[in-house]
């Protein structure tokens, strides 16, 4: 367990160094001036040179991307010149180990840096007020997947040739194929707006709005519904072919045939042999889509309004905030990595037959 531990983290840290070092290049050589973008129209050189000083962008490139691994890193090495842009000021948050002539050792949590456009709001903050919003529509849209994807799946698999067969096959090739961008402006569009008065649901809107005097924050729960349904559809396609696949795969094997002629119900055979024994590879899916809805929202957060990272992300890219694209994706890009370390703890739960090295 210990062995299996040690490589995971191994291959994260590996991973995330990747991750950070084609982001961060990616963005420096597009065009655009991130202290042009601050400023705006009403700028002059001295203002330019100012903001490119305290952001560290009148540094060399190279010298830009050690800093910033530097602030990433738990263990890190800062000057001890307030006017260095190295110096270990209050935006960090950590410990000194040791001290040098011009320089000091500390211990500290990954420093994500601040927004350029929110001037002096930390990356950090800006993910903790988004990410929720995220993790709860891909939850939401997951589990909505999973029942309705299970369920379709066993009755595909149960009536294999029949009628319902095809039709739940053609639907799920159709759910497969639409886009989730041109879902939801449908979704928005017939259900927010055409049959609004119906459906009591709006185009856009997000977990918490402020009421109509500005004053207090409110609970929308409607607002997940669409976006949710929306986001849950591919999946649900997936998740449905896969299950009727695996579940007609062990409805051959030998067991299941002894199952049925000591009398076993269908129902029962199905419940206590069948399906669990054709979850392993739906649990791979799942977990990759689950991690996957969280990074592939963005254009469902965007058109329906949703305040999550996928809307803040799209912002981002717009106005090159390259701190916040960065901590978003790294964050992600974490998030990817336990969740494939749990979907690796829980096949040993499901199959005694995988053991962890």
């Amino acid at each position: 367990m210990i062995a299996f531990i040690l490589d995971k983290i191994f291959y994260s840290a590996l991973t995330l160094f990747g991750v950070v070092t084609v982001v961060f290049f990616l963005f420096n050589v597009l065009p655009g001036d991130p202290a042009q973008m601050m400023l705006g129209q009403n700028q002059n050189s001295d203002q330019l040179n100012i903001v490119k000083k305290k952001y560290g962008f009148d540094k060399p490139l190279s010298k830009q991307y050690i800093l910033y691994l530097n602030d990433l890193s738990p263990i890190s090495i800062h000057s001890k010149n307030k006017n260095d842009y190295s110096y270990f000021d209050e935006n960090y948050l950590g410990i000194k180990l040791l001290s040098f002539n011009e320089s000091a050792l500390f211990l500290k949590y990954p420093y994500l840096r601040t927004s350029f456009v929110n001037q002096g709001k930390k990356v950090s903050t800006v993910i903790s007020e988004t990410l929720p919003n995220t993790f709860i529509l891909a939850f939401s849209a997951i589990s909505i997947a999973i029942i309705i994807g299970l369920f379709l799946g066993v009755v595909s698999a149960l009536y294999k040739g029949s009628f319902l067969d095809l039709m739940i096959q053609l639907i799920s090739t159709i759910g497969m194929s639409v886009p989730s961008f041109f879902s939801a402006i449908i979704f928005a569009w017939i259900f927010g707006f055409l049959l609004r008065d119906f459906t009591g649901l709006e185009m856009t809107g997000s977990l918490y709005e402020l009421d109509d005097y500005g004053e207090t924050f409110h609970l929308k729960l409607k607002n997940l519904i669409l976006p949710s349904i929306v986001l849950g559809i591919r999946p649900i396609a997936v998740f449905s072919q896969l299950v009727r696949n695996e579940l007609l795969n062990v409805l051959s094997q030998d067991y299941i045939r002894t199952a049925k002629a000591k009398g076993l119900s269908k129902f029962n055979i199905i419940k206590d042999h069948a399906l669990k024994n054709a979850l392993n590879p739906v649990i791979t899916v799942i977990s990759g889509w689950f991690a996957s809805l969280l990074a592939g929202a963005v254009f469902v957060e965007f058109i329906f309004g949703w305040n999550g990272i996928g809307k803040e992300i799209v912002n981002a890219l717009n106005l090159l905030d390259l701190p916040v694209i960065m901590g978003s994706v790294l964050v992600i890009s974490l998030m990817f990595i336990i969740i494939n370390i749990l979907v690796d703890i829980i096949y040993v739960k499901l199959d005694p037959r995988i053991k962890i090295k």
